[in-house]
């Protein structure tokens, strides 16, 4: 009896330690408002939205302490609409990401699977979409991918710890296509650096086949068609060879107030090269110049107003020009729980990417049937 006892208790004990060591987190966040826009179509539309601020979403981070500094570390997380159930990212179980890696406290972090780029990584913090105005206030299009609209599998991605404020990062992934090894492949670099109330930031995208490597990744993509006809802006570009989008982003804190300003170039370059897919200005490049001004001003400790202006303008075989505004409001509930509400006009002009004259198309709506659009929207976040 007394061995028995004796067994019972380093049992108990080692389990305890194992506990310590390894850890398991159920996290997620649950996103809905009313919705209405001015133009959809044609009409006047009044609807519930769902994932507004942020894309509504449950997943599963763990970690386990393997010594001397030393985790494994894995993110499995999922996609979804609160409004009606679906999943999202193309009904993807995990489409959001899905990784796994290792975490030294030495040097850095890599890890393995579906992923965010560096974009999203290294220069979120200077882009309002991604702080406090939502998806509809992104970039037109998302075409710089500044609010991680897109995500790259079968990527190996490394991260460095901080060296004294300066942060550097990596990713590669393979096309996966036997025979042609540069074939949908993805490659990214980027840096971070912070030191006290300044944040600089940039990064730099280059995708092959972006139409299938890029947009088309999820189990619902196309394998033949077009998988970029989510906005107006870059629809009629499915057939370039090659996608690429460099960012650089700062911000910088007075007081209560948050500045922000972020540049991007992004460009379709040999259009046309792709056969069978949408291919306006084939045999040329399309890019675009964009820019986004904004601040952040926390009012009291649980009101926080913001404003942002972006400006994009395509050149080369596109000739398109959108001027964008937001602003918003988020009042805090609980730590967990917050009302918000945001304003997002645009305008249009000039020829857009299917080669149509421009008309507004803010994210996640229908395009307008004009050159303008307004989006306000009035919700509720819970996090978990």
């Amino acid at each position: 009896m007394k061995k028995f006892l004796t067994a019972a208790a380093l049992a108990a004990s080692f389990a305890c330690t194992a506990h310590a060591q390894n850890s398991v987190t159920l996290y997620g966040v649950i996103d809905v408002g009313m919705n209405y826009a001015n133009n959809i179509g044609g009409h006047k539309q009044y609807s519930m939205v769902a994932g507004n601020l942020s894309g509504d979403r449950w997943g599963l981070r763990g970690t386990e302490d393997l010594g001397g500094g030393l985790q494994t570390l894995f993110v499995l997380e999922n996609g979804f609409s609160v409004a009606n159930g679906k999943l999202g990212q193309g009904g993807d179980e995990f489409g959001r990401q899905a990784y796994v890696g290792f975490s030294s406290s030495n040097i850095g972090t890599v890890t393995f699977g579906r992923q965010y780029d560096l974009i999203n990584d290294l220069t979120y913090m200077f882009v309002a979409a991604q702080m406090w105005s939502g998806f509809a206030s992104a970039h037109p299009g998302d075409v710089d991918n500044t609010d991680g609209s897109n995500h790259v599998n079968n990527a190996i991605k490394f991260r460095s710890v901080s060296y004294g404020g300066l942060t550097f990062a990596g990713l590669y992934s393979f096309g996966g296509v036997a025979g042609t090894f540069n074939q949908n492949q993805i490659w990214s670099v980027g840096a971070n650096y912070n030191l006290g109330p300044l944040t600089l930031g940039t990064a730099f995208v280059d995708a092959r086949d972006p139409n299938f490597s890029y947009f088309g990744n999820t189990a619902a993509s196309s394998t033949t068609g077009s998988n970029m006809n989510g906005s107006r802006v870059y629809s009629g570009y499915a057939s370039a060879k090659r996608q690429q989008i460099f960012v650089a982003g700062a911000s910088y804190v007075v007081g209560a107030a948050t500045f922000g300003v972020v540049y991007s170039n992004t460009q379709f370059k040999d259009i046309g090269t792709l056969p069978g897919l949408p291919a306006n200005g084939a045999g040329g490049d399309a890019r675009f110049h964009d820019i986004e001004v904004n601040v952040g001003y926390q009012l009291t400790p649980t009101l926080h107003l913001g404003v942002a202006y972006n400006y994009l303008k395509g050149y080369g075989v596109n000739g398109a020009t959108y001027n964008q505004g937001a602003i918003g409001a988020n009042y805090l509930l609980s730590k967990r729980t917050d009302l918000y509400t945001v304003a997002v006009y645009q305008h249009a002009s000039g020829t857009d990417s299917t080669g149509g004259k421009a008309v507004a198309n803010l994210n996640g709506l229908t395009a307008s049937t004009t050159q303008s659009q307004v989006q306000v929207v009035v919700g509720i976040r819970h996090r978990f």
